[in-house]
């Protein structure tokens, strides 16, 4: 029984604590975009500038398969005959 004297007000400054961590960080902006970061990374971007994403495939701007038509159009195992991938 004596430890619910030290217990109670312990749990109940714990509660406080943590809503005042709620609304300090809510106050602070902590909370304001949810969906930006998530959006932002389905994004595409290439110009990186430090050549990684530009690395990819061949610099001489020759098709990268030897499968691939004069049209744009390729033809591979995963893909039906003659259909245009998507670029």
């Amino acid at each position: 029984m004596e430890a619910l004297y030290l217990l109670v007000p312990m749990s109940v400054l714990v509660v406080f604590f943590t809503i005042w961590l709620f609304f300090n960080a809510s106050d602070g902006g902590q909370f304001d975009d949810l969906v930006g970061p998530g959006m932002r990374i389905l994004q595409d971007d290439d110009s990186t500038g430090n050549g990684i994403g530009n690395s990819i495939g061949n610099r001489d701007n020759k098709p990268a398969r030897e499968d691939t038509l004069r049209d744009g159009a390729a033809t591979s195992p995963g893909n039906m005959a003659g259909t245009a991938l998507p670029k």
